[in-house]
């Protein structure tokens, strides 16, 4: 796994020399596990990532400087999301991730993907957004049902996301037999302008950064799932509900697509000290924190605090628990 990309290494460069040797020894580094810089867990992460930092020798926060936690340094990096983050986490080799409502629980039950191999470190800080299942075709394609990807190729997401199990039980559940591509999001796309994919699934909050450059190009549609479909999907896969992207969160998407979707979540891992996750879930509900979600991605406006504890169905960390119980959210 790549932890630090070029320019996670210039920005923790920067802030070392802007706090000066000494403060920089002082200094916590948080590493916070995404997805792929295609999609929304990345930027979603940068945002988080920043909100929750405050280096050495910041401004102080009531004067216009960071309002994270002093001497904390978290870095978003760049993963193969859900299962790998999940993975990751309890292994210790990241602080924190994002990572869909799926793979939180069923890895820490050790069920499906890590059936045999529970992840039981692993704990919530906070839910969320909804991520929302994208079945992208090339422009002009249209499809009578799932059952049309039968004998065609698809893309079914990266090796290491919860997107690409959820996909495999749906095309399991329809008997639909695909010439599977694990690719990231951008690989995705990519191969569907080159003519080398006939679809590929994609789930992740709205709008896809990889999705818009796609369609001021070559463009593409988006399938819309019945009724009938929605309603298996959730069968199988309870964590995915019935959603709606509506028309125009893509540009060239002029109509609204009924899809399904999943929760997005914040975890950690259960040997992070409480007192620092306490911290780190102020910090994520402060004021500021606010404007920076509200003004960084589209999907930022729906991570609100009054969602925080939606769909969690593992224990909470210690130090969340602590800062929900004294916000009267939870007893």
């Amino acid at each position: 796994m790549k932890l630090f990309g070029k320019l996670g290494i210039v920005a923790v460069a920067g802030l070392l020399v802007a706090a000066g040797v000494s403060h920089a020894q002082q200094m916590k580094f948080w590493r916070i596990g995404t997805g792929g810089a295609g999609g929304t867990y990345f930027p979603i992460g940068g945002l988080i990532a920043n909100a929750i930092s405050n280096p050495p020798g910041s401004r102080p926060c009531d004067k216009g400087g960071a309002c994270g936690v002093p001497n904390l340094v978290a870095i978003a990096v760049s993963t193969n999301a859900s299962v790998a983050n999940v993975n990751a986490i309890h292994a210790g080799q990241l602080d924190a991730g994002l990572a869909g409502a799926q793979s939180v629980v069923q890895g820490y039950k050790g069920e499906g993907k890590f059936t045999g191999s529970p992840k039981n470190k692993i704990r919530a800080i906070a839910n969320l957004y909804p991520e929302d299942m994208h079945l992208v075709l090339p422009k002009g394609t249209k499809l009578s049902s799932l059952k049309d990807l039968n004998g065609k190729r698809v893309g079914v997401a990266a090796a290491g996301s919860g997107t690409q199990v959820s996909v495999r039980m749906i095309l399991k559940h329809y008997g639909i037999k695909a010439r599977e591509s694990e690719l990231s999001l951008s690989q995705s796309t990519q191969r569907l302008a080159d003519g080398q994919l006939d679809a590929f699934f994609y789930a992740g909050g709205t709008p896809f950064a990889a999705l818009i450059q796609l369609g001021s190009t070559k463009g593409f549609e988006l399938y819309r799932f019945s009724d009938e479909e929605r309603k298996a999907i959730n069968k199988i896969i309870p964590y995915y509900v019935e959603s709606k992207i509506p028309a125009g969160t893509y540009e060239n998407i002029t109509y609204d697509v009924m899809t399904v979707a999943v929760n997005g979540q914040l975890i950690t891992s259960v040997d992070q000290p409480a007192e620092l996750v306490y911290d780190i879930t102020k910090a994520l509900w402060n004021k500021n924190t606010r404007k920076l979600l509200d003004k960084g991605h589209s999907k930022g406006k729906a991570i609100t605090i009054e969602t925080a504890l939606t769909g969690v169905l593992i224990p909470l960390h210690p130090g969340a628990e602590k800062f929900y119980k004294e916000k009267g959210m939870i007893k």
